[in-house]
């Protein structure tokens, strides 16, 4: 608290000190600008920590900030202090305009050149310039006051093609800075990468770090993106009881949210025993609720597609309120409605209408027999073109003999009725494929 108290002197004395005009004051008066950064930095930690009434605070620092690193001059730059913390800001989100700006007016030994150039080509998307500069530096050599930083963006930029060394520079950088926006930001990307590697182990211990400690960070969201990927990703490994302890830990509204985005992702990767358990911890945490919710019914029948009978399962989708889903959501649902509305209706039949009543046979037409594996050879292809009519000037080819072409009737028997549980399970095949097909391709 007392750290924070002289952060907001700090705020105060810059806006004094920036509003005065410039003969007003002494050159060497005001605030140096790692001091500045310092306090934007304290600011920052608070937010990550769940205060998060300090965000107007942090929009003004930042002005301040901005402003205060574009006026310093190379002398202000000569302080080792004032250019680590022009790099901070920098690598903490700053504008690269100032950086850029004030770095173009500074002679720079090797050493600083490489860092400024590490930074302005990551704030320019560059990662490719920023790591061969980064890996020119010696990280040893750092001060504490911008080694975490380093490994901070290092890591994050080696997380796709290094990811072991990305977890390595990452795991340094929280050792040093506990409880700060880097030690949140290092372990929210340490999860995403944990989950990449297939390491389940790390996921679920830097999970549950992150739920204890940042849960209320305006960046979760982030976490949560993470989080759900892995949930669905490593159900076969952690098990549903690691699982809910995790989830557990957060408040009840976090709860419902989170169960109800696992249950959607299991869903559309066909894991319908968690998809089941997510959408029933969803329900509970919720009460009635939760009942009445409709993504939770979604989500809800989507997990009993292989058990419930089709006709049920239509039948609870149309009570869903669509109004209260996402664009997504809507779209998944119209989908599956359509879909199990297909599978439910009677199948059409061979004819439109029933055939007419055959005219009497005669005595000198050949009597119908069953179609062989031979006839079948020698029928024509259904998409095949129809001969033309034969014109007024042309002799009609004669008619072929009837061994050569033996007619051709529909057996006057009808079909034996289904079994009903074949016609059942064949229906709910028909359902689970064709709604499989559909969360194969549907967004997240």
């Amino acid at each position: 608290m007392r750290r924070f108290r002289l952060s907001l002197w700090l705020i105060c004395a810059a806006g004094i000190g920036l509003a005065l005009p410039a003969h007003a004051a002494p050159a060497n008066e005001g605030l140096q600008p790692f001091q500045l950064v310092r306090s934007l930095q304290l600011v920052q930690d608070r937010i990550a920590g769940g205060d998060h009434a300090a965000l107007p605070m942090q929009a003004k620092l930042l002005e301040l900030t901005d402003a205060r690193l574009r006026q310093a001059g190379t002398d202000a730059y000569s302080e080792p202090r004032n250019f680590r913390a022009l790099l901070v800001y920098g690598m903490s989100g700053g504008n690269p305009a100032t950086l850029q700006e004030a770095i173009a007016r500074l002679t720079l030994d090797k050493a600083d050149r490489a860092l400024a150039d590490a930074v302005m080509s990551y704030l320019e998307g560059d990662p490719a310039a920023a790591l061969k500069a980064f890996d020119s530096i010696e990280m040893n050599a750092l001060s504490d006051d911008i080694v975490t930083f380093v490994c901070l963006v290092k890591g994050s930029l080696l997380a796709r093609e290094q990811p072991e060394t990305a977890l390595e520079l990452l795991d340094r950088a929280r050792l040093l800075a506990p409880g700060t926006l880097v030690e949140e930001a290092a372990l929210r990307r340490s999860i995403a990468i944990a989950v990449s590697m297939s390491d389940a182990e790390r996921f679920t211990r830097a999970s549950t770090q992150y739920v204890a400690r940042f849960l209320h960070s305006p960046y979760a969201s982030q976490f949560a993106d993470s989080f759900v990927t892995g949930a669905v990703a490593f159900d076969a490994v952690i098990g549903r009881d690691k699982l809910d302890e995790i989830v557990s830990m957060m408040d009840a509204e976090r709860r419902h949210v989170i169960w109800l985005r696992i249950a959607r992702g299991a869903a559309i990767e066909g894991l319908a025993q968690l998809s089941a358990f997510s959408a029933a911890k969803a329900k509970s945490g919720k009460g009635e609720a939760g009942s009445n919710d409709a993504r939770t019914q979604l989500y809800s029948g989507l997990s009993k597609v292989a058990d419930e009978p089709v006709e049920d399962l239509a039948k609870k989708l149309r009570g869903i309120d669509r109004n209260q889903l996402s664009p997504g959501d809507r779209m998944l649902l119209d989908a599956v409605r359509t879909v199990t509305s297909e599978v439910i209706a009677p199948p059409a039949g061979v004819f439109a209408s029933p055939p007419a009543k055959a005219a009497k046979q005669n005595p000198a037409t050949p009597a119908p027999h069953a179609i062989t594996a031979q006839d079948e050879a020698e029928l024509p292809l259904v998409e095949g073109i129809m001969p033309e009519p034969a014109s007024a000037g042309n002799t009609p080819a004669p008619a072929p003999s009837e061994a050569a072409s033996p007619a051709i009737a529909l057996d006057a028997q009808p079909p034996a009725k289904p079994d009903q549980t074949d016609e059942a399970i064949s229906r709910t095949r028909r359902a689970i494929g064709k709604i499989d097909q559909l969360l194969g391709t549907a967004p997240l």
